[in-house]
Parts: C-alpha cells; structure tokens; sequence
C-alpha cells in the first residue's frame, strides 16, 4: 500500500510521523473520510471545501492548493490500483514542540491513506440497525463548532464504546440541551407523515457530505425536508429512520432504545433513497 505523506508516496510500513506532531499531541488539525465508486471520487470537490473551512476555522493554513490537495487524493487512489474504496485526508498543525501553543508547527502535515472499507455488513442494509442512545453528549458548538471536522473525536469514540457495552453497533448522541445531535459517526434522519426530519446544525450536527447528498435527493423525490430540533421521542415514534455518513452511506434504522421503528423493517422512503443515492455516487464527483 502507498501513502501519502508530505510530498512523497511512501510504503504503509514506512509512513510515520513525528512524536512531535501536534495532531497526535493534541488532536491539533482536520480531516476529511471520502469514499471512491467505479472510479469516481464522491463529491471531492465538497469534501476539500469542507476541509478548507475546518482548517480556516483552526487557524491552520494549508500548504496545498484545493487542485493540489485534489491531484493527490487522486493520485493515491491510482496508486494503490484501487476503484472502489475509503480515503482518509489528513492535514495536522505539524512538528512542533510538548506546549500547547503551535507557534513552533513551521509546516502542517499532510497525509492521504487510500483503501478499502466495509463498515457495516450487508444484512444491516437489508435488516436494518438496532440502535442506542449514549450519556455522552455531543460537544458544545460554544466550545468546537460541530461544522469543524477535527481530529478530536474523543467524545465520539466514548460514544461508540458505551454503544459497544450494549451490544449496538451505532448511537444517538445528545447535545446539552437534550435534543439529537446525531450519530457517533453519522448525520441522523427520520420520517413522519411524509416529511423527513434531520437535526437542525445548530444542534450539534456535523455537515456532512452524505447528509447533503440526500437533501438533494430528498428535491428529486418530492419529499418534504425539515431541519429542526428534534428529541428521542421523535425518533421513537417515526415512522421510518436512518442514518447517512461517507462510510456508513445511507444505512436504515429499525430499533432505537428498543422500540421499534414503524413496522420493525427498512421503511419504502428509506429504500428510494438509497437507490438513489447508489446511483449518485457513481456520477458525481471527480473521475480518475
């Protein structure tokens, strides 16, 4: 396997950084997960907007242009002779000192790993997930603005061990006021009398790429699209539920907190979705 990493492609066992790097010191940096169909890098040019932002926000200045950072993402999927796969964009504050501050980070890190990923089986798709809602809650945006895709996902990785601990393979994360953020790794949704329901970004909720793909989808269907604040017990009572995300996709929900949602199984609105979506992924994007 070849990596990027800061100008060179590197074999997997010789890609290393510096104990140094303030993104292993302090999770100090952005990242972006983008997914590779038939050849057709996902919406690129979306995710390298999104990083740009999240770096802005950090005040980490990239050392490559958006063409640049986009060649190389495309070149480490070549490569590595991979169609169909998971591309993980890293860029850290760099080498710097023990301190927290990152005065002495002269130049940020820049990696790009190429490969292949299959998060949930295929009978979660067909079946369905069963899902928790966690004690963990999702970062205040007064604190780190959920819009910032950084490389502190501690509170994240909570999450997914406390859903571990009761046999979940997902969860419902909560923002300080109580309402649905969204999932440990994944944008939420859910439907009621025709209209499909997503926690408002104001809430918690990330950006996603995924979670604006099926906004679209959501105008090609004709299905009514809020965003709002939504607790648990909209979700216990949807009539269809899931969940969306670069890995996950869009994957339905069938079981929160043990109810059942709707009749048990994939709702029918959930399925045209991920028809479409699967279709999506193939034509919009950057092509190798």
């Amino acid at each position: 396997m070849k990596i990027y990493l800061d100008g060179q492609y590197v074999e997997k066992a010789d890609a290393k950084i510096s104990v140094f790097d303030h993104g292993l010191l302090y999770g100090d940096g952005v990242f972006e997960g983008i997914r590779l169909y038939d050849g057709c890098v996902f919406r690129l040019e979306e995710h390298l907007e999104r990083l740009e932002f999240s770096a802005k926000a950090i005040l980490l200045k990239l050392p490559l242009s958006r063409r640049e950072m986009a060649d190389v993402v495309c070149e480490t999927c070549r490569r590595n002779g991979l169609t169909d796969g998971y591309i993980r964009l890293i860029v850290t504050r760099g080498v710097g000192n023990l301190g927290l501050s990152p005065v002495g980070c002269e130049r940020p890190t820049v990696i790009v790993i190429a490969d292949t990923i299959a998060l949930y089986p295929a009978e979660y798709y067909e079946k369905g997930l069963d899902i928790v809602t966690v004690p963990t809650r999702r970062i205040n945006p007064a604190a780190i603005n959920p819009a910032v895709k950084s490389l502190n996902y501690l509170n994240n990785v909570l999450a997914r061990i406390e859903a571990s601990q009761h046999g979940a393979p997902e969860a419902i994360m909560l923002n300080d006021q109580g309402f649905v953020a969204e999932c440990t790794g994944d944008n939420i949704f859910m439907l009621r009398k025709g209209r499909l329901y997503t926690p408002d970004t104001s809430c918690g909720a990330l950006k996603g790429i995924t979670r604006d793909a099926v906004f679209d989808i959501a105008r090609e269907l004709e299905v009514p699209l809020v965003e709002a604040n939504l607790t648990r017990y909209d979700f216990w009572t949807a009539e269809e539920c899931f969940l969306t995300g670069t890995a996950a996709e869009v994957v339905p929900v069938v079981r929160i907190d043990g109810r059942e949602v709707g009749d048990g199984r994939p709702g029918e609105v959930t399925q045209r979705f991920i028809d479409n979506f699967r279709v999506r992924v193939r034509r919009e994007g950057v092509h190798l």
